[in-house]
Order: C-alpha cells, then structure tokens, then sequence
C-alpha cells in the first residue's frame, strides 16, 4: 500500500491523538490531557526541536505516526536525527507504513547532516525489530536511564 507522509499541521491533532494515545498504551505509559497538551503544543512550536509525521492512508486517514528531532553528533561533527517515537495502527502494520515513516526520517536527516538515524526499541518489541534489522544497522550500545 502506498501513503502520503506529512508534517502534521495544526488540524491533525484529533488524527494524531489516537495513535498517540495507542503509542502510549503500547508502552505501558498513561496519556492524560495534560500530556497529549504539552507533546502537542511543542510539535506545533517551531521553536521546540520535536517534529512529527503523520502516514496517511489513500482514504485520507491517518494510521501512523513519527515523533522525532535533529541532534548534534559530536563524533562525527555533524548532526543526526534520533526517532523518538514510531506508532503504526496494527490493522496497517506489514504494509509499508512503518517503513516510509522511517524512509521519510531518514530523508530529512540528509538534509541536516551525515550522521544517519538512531532511534531504540523496546527488547521485546520483536515486530518492529523485524523491520528495523532490514533497514538499519543494530547496534551493541546499552541504554542506561537515570529517574528524577
């Protein structure tokens, strides 16, 4: 299947909420008001470095979703993108969406930079790994994270 991908625009938030919302029940983490408000007002903020995409099927819906950012990469002196967030409604997953999401990510880091993509998965996220070992490299980093 084909879809159009495109910065979402200030009209997209009632297409752009239910796949956050799915985004967020996927990784076990509660979507309030308050924070759907915030993660939308810095999307709609062209000073906040957070951009994001919407996959848009040929009947116009919206059934996926990219959050990402441009970021300095101090060993290769260049900037990179990082892909904070992919969602893809699962009746749409398999055919393509996720993968022009990525394609599209990957475009824009072109235009900043040389220093590629990198975002990471959940280790039991092994759909989306099937994806990702065909057009990215994984990589033997470790992630650490550090509570307030």
């Amino acid at each position: 299947m084909t879809y159009e991908i495109r910065p979402v625009a200030d009209d997209d938030f009632f297409g752009w909420m239910p796949l956050f919302e799915a985004y967020c029940r996927f990784y076990e983490s509660e979507l309030d008001d308050a924070k759907a408000l915030t993660v939308w007002t810095w999307l709609r903020d062209e000073h906040d470095p957070l951009e994001a995409v919407l996959a848009i099927d040929g009947e116009g819906r919206p059934v996926g979703l990219a959050h990402f950012r441009v970021v300095p990469d101090s060993l290769l002196a260049t900037r990179a993108v990082y892909l904070d967030d992919l969602f893809v409604d699962p009746e749409h997953r398999g055919d393509g969406a996720g993968r022009t999401l990525i394609e599209y990510v990957h475009a824009r880091a072109a235009e900043h930079g040389t220093g590629g993509v990198r975002w990471i998965t959940a280790a039991d996220n092994t759909e989306a790994q099937q994806l990702y070992d065909v057009i990215a490299r994984r990589t033997s980093w470790i992630t650490y994270e550090m509570d307030a």
